[in-house]
């Protein structure tokens, strides 16, 4: 058992030395400055603009969840296109099924209007 998980310890053992390596590194060489706007938080050295309690509009959310959804859909597309042939023509209906209520979904955020942002 040990023989077949050395190698992944082994692996885990040098990304963590070249990463720690890596931040003590840019800490002992790196060069800081704590003036100006690099000392704002959220902005990363960039002046801040607007006010810190701006609403993000709802389409932005509806949006995320429907990026989701479609890659969950593609998260079940390549284990059947890999078992394809072992499944036969009961596979292709199920995946049929699955693609057309997706698609139906689609059409009707569609109609709905969610993904047009003017």
């Amino acid at each position: 058992m040990f023989e077949t998980f050395f190698p992944i310890l082994i692996l885990l053992l040098l990304a963590g030395t070249i990463a720690l390596t890596m931040v003590f590194i840019s800490i002992f060489f790196g060069r800081r400055s704590r003036e100006g706007a690099k000392g704002e938080p959220y902005e990363s050295g960039i002046k801040p603009t607007g006010d810190t309690k701006e609403r993000f509009p709802v389409k932005f959310y509806l949006v995320a969840i429907l990026f989701m959804i479609f890659d969950i859909e593609v998260v079940f597309l390549y284990p059947w296109a890999i078992i394809y042939r072992k499944l036969g023509m009961f596979g292709f209906i199920e995946m049929l099924i699955f693609v057309v209520m997706l698609l139906v979904g689609y059409f009707y955020i569609l109609g709905k209007g969610a993904l047009k942002w003017d």
